[in-house]
């Protein structure tokens, strides 16, 4: 019998009690889970750094949740560097209800997590598919999430740097007949990137508010 160590951090004791369903039922005959639970980022933290817990194997951390400031953990990505630090070889599966692509870029590139969940697509038999392939060393992102890598791909997006400086200052209000002071290229080729954009990024209104809008939902600029 295979022994696994799991924590899991919701702030809804009925998700908890869902996850605990789903584990617990996942090959009995070969695994024996130990499932430690919290509900914020207090509880999850007083269970981390306890040098009496045994490490953990996989770990569901709800992004959302009632942050411990005094240990600077406003979130579930907060968590899951604590555990890094605490338990690096913890699988990390992450569980969200964000669905925008920027938001879902940003904790890949900064948690890159074995696991990420929008909460919208989960079922039982999903979750079960989910834990299975993390369970066996694999990366997981459910249905959401890969069609939003997959769009991403096939609508690509290629500028260069003079072009997201460009984006970049009128996205802080900068007016356009002041970039050329922070750009060294002439007013005539600013605009002239500007209409080129906004082809690029098919934005029908003309205005700059929507160019800096479609370029954040891109991820062009932050």
């Amino acid at each position: 019998m295979i022994e696994k160590n799991i924590l899991i951090v919701d702030d809804h004791p009925f998700i908890i009690q869902g996850y605990k369903n789903a584990i617990t039922r996942y090959n009995p005959t070969e695994y024996e889970f130990f499932i430690s639970q919290a509900i914020d980022c207090k509880s999850a933290y007083e269970i981390i750094t306890n040098p009496e817990t045994a490490f953990f194997d996989i770990a569901f951390l709800d992004i959302s949740m009632p942050t411990y400031e005094e240990k600077g953990l406003f979130s579930g990505e907060d968590l899951a560097k604590l555990l890094n630090q605490y338990m690096p070889n913890c699988k990390i599966i992450l569980l969200t209800m964000y669905t925008e692509l920027l938001k879902i870029k940003h904790i890949i590139d900064a948690i890159n997590p074995n696991g990420l969940v929008i909460k919208n697509d989960l079922t039982f038999d999903e979750l079960l598919f989910g834990f299975d392939k993390v369970i066996k060393n694999e990366i997981y992102y459910s249905q959401s999430i890969q069609k939003m890598m997959e769009q991403e791909l096939h609508e690509a997006v290629e500028v260069d740097l003079f072009d997201k400086q460009i984006l970049f200052h009128l996205s802080k209000g900068t007016k356009t007949t002041d970039i050329p002071q922070y750009i060294p290229i002439s007013m005539e080729a600013i605009e002239q990137r500007k209409i080129n954009l906004k082809k690029i990024l098919n934005i029908i209104d003309e205005s700059d508010a929507e160019l800096v809008k479609e370029a954040k939902n891109r991820g062009l600029i932050f």
